[in-house]
C-alpha cells in the first residue's frame, strides 16, 4: 500500500464524514427518531476517527502497513456504512436487517487495526 493511498483514503473518508454529518444534522433531523439520529452520528464519529488514523499513518508511513490500511478501510465501510444503511432503511420502514451482523465485523476490523498498531510499536 502506498503513502498516497493512506492519505487519499483518509481524506476521502474524512470529507464524507463531514458531508454525512451535516446531512444527518440538517436534512435527516426531522426524518429520523432521536435514537436513529444517535446511531447515524455514531457511524459518522467512528468514520471520522478512523479517517484520522489513516491520515496519521499516511503521514508516518514508515509506521504503516498494508494490513492496517485494509483493517481501517474495510472497517469503516462495514461499520459506518452498515449503520447508515440500517438507520436510513429503518426510517423508510424497510429495515435491511441483514446489515445488523455486518456492523460488528467492521468493529472487529477496527480492533484488529489498533492491535496491529500496538504490535508495530512493540
Amino acid at each position: 500500500m502506498t503513502q498516497q493511498a493512506f492519505i487519499i483514503t483518509g481524506a476521502l473518508f474524512g470529507m464524507l464524514a463531514i458531508i454525512l454529518g451535516a446531512f444527518g444534522a440538517h436534512a435527516l433531523k426531522k426524518t429520523l427518531s432521536e435514537d436513529q439520529l444517535k446511531s447515524f452520528e455514531t457511524g459518522v464519529k467512528y468514520q471520522m476517527y478512523h479517517a484520522i488514523v489513516l491520515l496519521v499513518l499516511g503521514f508516518n508511513f514508515q509506521f504503516s502497513s498494508t494490513p492496517m490500511y485494509w483493517c481501517f478501510t474495510i472497517g469503516i465501510l462495514l461499520f459506518s456504512f452498515s449503520i447508515y444503511g440500517l438507520v436510513l432503511s429503518d426510517a423508510k420502514g424497510k429495515k435491511l436487517k441483514f446489515l445488523g451482523p455486518v456492523t460488528p465485523i467492521g468493529g472487529l476490523l477496527f480492533v484488529a487495526g489498533w492491535l496491529l498498531i500496538i504490535i508495530k510499536a512493540i
